[in-house]
């Protein structure tokens, strides 16, 4: 079974380069062009109705929390895939056929910024890919990281909350 290749595009297509730089490249990659959604995406929605569904999500130089939605949802990245020095795709897939491989693994958490927590995590365990403030006063904070087990003694044993992984790549 072929699976359907769906570009969400956020943005403008005209004269986008990212865009047809996109599209030409899932089509490299999969035979088939996109079905492209330009609205709000529904993610859940989407593998409901076509569970050979393949996402490509574009995350751009200046996206901010972008992996919000896939908190708890059906999907999760399997793959990143680079259009453009400003541009790249999260590829997603039903959570319930993923073949989840990749090294990268990109995991959430709620933290409250201290010293204490920065001292613990180093780049050897984690990376930030992403962070939000929120009005409680905390962040919801995307790591990168290849030891989830790892990851998560740290976030816990500093007195934050592990909110789970969205994939790996």
């Amino acid at each position: 079974m072929s699976k359907i290749p769906i570009l969400y595009w956020p943005h403008e297509t005209k004269g986008n380069n990212d865009y047809q730089l996109s599209r030409k490249v899932i089509n490299s990659l999969t035979g088939l062009m996109p079905e492209v959604v330009l609205d709000d995406l529904d993610i859940s929605g989407i593998f409901a109705d076509k569970k050979d569904a393949v996402i490509y999500y574009p995350v751009f130089c200046e996206s901010t929390g972008w992996w919000g939605e896939l908190l708890g949802g059906d999907g999760v990245i399997v793959e990143k895939i680079i259009v453009s020095p400003e541009c790249q795709l999260m590829v997603i897939m039903p959570s319930e056929v993923a073949n989840l491989r990749g090294k990268n693994q990109l995991l959430a958490a709620e933290i409250r910024p201290s010293s204490g927590f920065f001292k613990k995590m180093n780049s050897s365990i984690a990376t930030v890919s992403d962070m939000l403030a929120t009005d409680a006063g905390t962040i919801l904070a995307l790591f990168s990281g290849k030891n989830q087990n790892q990851f998560i003694n740290v976030i816990e044993s500093t007195g934050n909350s592990y909110l789970g992984c969205i994939g790996q790549y």
